[in-house]
């Protein structure tokens, strides 16, 4: 963990983290405080855990360090290896594929999505509600966890929402988009999604015509997606708008996206230092010139740059550091791949442990992770009840639905956005009902208490010790002991069997409480 104080954001996060949580913030620092006093943890011998180093950079590019992820990590010898397999996601079984036919709307084609929305047969609102679902689980299960974080960073930094009576008919191909380009090159990733009928019709480039250019998809291109506010003119925005026409989709009858040269602009260009004749009617190639060059700014670079630093190191990144992946980013032609391995071998990553806050979707992914819930396949008349739907309705009392922030600019990645009262008091909740396995009940099958329990017979201070591994990843300290043994009121010298009290009925409790300390709710 960090060795400086927490901020006032992490204070408001993680002080006094609820009745069975960790009485202030101390642990967040590493060091316990002076009323800890003799505490001295115990160390229960149980499997090889991850280094520090390997375990911030495990955690900070996967939804969770489980004991399952620690040995796979280890069989291949160590974090650096690990996240080189994981640029490769190609190369790596992932057992989260079938986990899209659980839901039959998400491999509908457009049109037949939008004429069940109009008889009453499914509304788009629902079909976009199971491809949240489906995103969540995907996270949970994909052993391809690099891949599927950067795919949600991609998601949120070219965003287009999921709830819409227009984009949902082409939202799940537009995340598969992602996700297919996430590890590639930027300039491929912009120009695939720029032009994908999800992006045209959210930001009304689906209806921009020559006679009259719609500037939505022109300015955000511009103020969101590259270059950034500040680096451009409102004749650079009515330029981009121009560039563009042509990419139509055909609203409310097919859906059928097309490149239609009769509606685009034609004529002298200029945006920024990009200028074209745009003499010719079919303006594809106009628009492929386009997006390379704002793809291979200097500016878009840094703002890429910053938002990733900002993502997976901290909310204040250090200038050096932003400059130092600019430059890769351009000197590897916008490829993603070199960016990630130049951040990660950066000396502010490796000190940046600790110093993110999950938000709602990372704290409900990695608890189900943590406590080990099998979710099963919706199915019957009360399917709705079931923990693959229970989920989404679990991040939406966090704070946040996955991919439907309102606004075009994306869900943000900073810690103040996360660390409100109301959150942290949802967090607490989320973490004791999903450990007592109270809710949801259907279709998710929980640990046993007992199942807990490493030996017939365990010390609590052992057990605590024990649990810190399973659940967190790292041997317990003074303060986390000290908060189990006043959450459950028990010594630490307590012998624990299986009929013993806290198995019984307290288990709940004790296991909520190491989820609700710092080492859960940060990264």
């Amino acid at each position: 963990m960090s060795t400086s104080p927490p901020t006032p954001t992490r204070r408001a996060l993680l002080g006094g983290a609820g009745a069975a949580g960790l009485a202030g913030v101390a642990g967040v620092t590493g060091a316990a405080p002076a009323h800890v006093g003799p505490w001295t943890p115990a160390r229960y011998r149980g499997a090889r855990l991850l280094s520090p180093a390997d375990r911030h950079l495990v955690g900070r590019f996967s939804y969770g360090v489980t004991p399952a992820l620690t040995a796979t990590v280890h069989r291949q010898r160590g974090g650096a290896r690990w996240f080189e397999r994981q640029l490769a996601p190609e190369r790596i079984a992932d057992g989260s594929a079938g986990l899209r036919t659980w839901w039959s709307g998400l491999n509908r084609p457009a049109q037949e999505l939008w004429t069940r929305q109009v008889d009453d047969v499914e509304g788009g609102w629902e079909v976009m509600a199971d491809y949240q679902r489906y995103v969540l689980l995907r996270r949970m299960h994909s052993s391809r966890q690099v891949l599927e974080v950067m795919t949600e960073f991609w998601e949120n930094h070219l965003h287009v929402p999921v709830n819409g009576d227009a984009q949902f008919t082409h939202r799940v191909s537009y995340g598969d988009t992602v996700r297919r380009h996430a590890l590639g090159t930027f300039e491929q990733l912009l120009r695939e999604t720029i032009t994908h009928p999800a992006m045209l019709v959210y930001l009304n480039q689906a209806v921009s015509t020559k006679r009259r250019p719609n500037e939505n998809l022109g300015r955000e291109l511009l103020e969101l997606h590259t270059v950034g506010r500040g680096a451009f003119t409102e004749d650079d925005v009515k330029a981009s708008a121009r560039i563009l026409t042509g990419w139509m989709v055909d609203l409310w009858r097919t859906w059928a996206p097309s490149y239609r040269p009769e509606n685009h602009w034609t004529g002298p260009v200029r945006v920024l230092g990009f200028s074209d004749p745009n003499a010719a009617a079919d303006g594809r190639e106009l628009t492929r010139r386009y997006l390379r060059y704002l793809a291979h700014h200097p500016a878009t670079a840094r703002r890429i740059a910053r938002k990733l630093a900002t993502k997976f190191v901290r909310d204040d990144p250090p200038q050096a550091l932003v400059d130092h992946l600019a430059r890769v980013y351009l000197a590897n032609g916008t490829a993603i791949k070199p960016v990630l391995r130049a951040l990660v071998a950066h000396p502010t990553f490796r000190a940046s442990a600790g110093l993110k806050v999950k938000d709602p979707g990372e704290d409900v992914v990695s608890t189900y992770r943590a406590l080990r819930v099998a979710v099963a396949r919706p199915t019957g008349a009360k399917a709705e009840q079931y923990a693959a739907n229970a989920m989404l309705w679990q991040a939406s009392a966090l704070g946040a639905l996955p991919l439907a922030w309102p606004r075009p600019d994306g869900q943000p990645a900073d810690n103040d956005s996360w660390s409100s009262p109301a959150r942290m008091i949802a967090s607490l909740e989320l973490h004791y009902t999903l450990s007592g396995g109270w809710w949801p009940k259907t279709g998710a099958t929980y640990r046993r208490p007992a199942q807990w329990l490493p030996r017939r017979r365990v010390r609590f201070d052992f057990l605590v010790d024990h649990l810190s591994q399973q659940l967190l990843g790292r041997r317990s300290d003074a303060l986390l002991l000290k908060a189990c043994c006043e959450a459950v009121g028990l010594s630490r010298r307590e012998v624990i069997t299986a009929r013993h009290g806290l198995v019984r009925w307290n288990m709940p409790r004790l296991l909520t409480t190491l989820l609700d300390s710092p080492h859960h709710l940060t990264k």
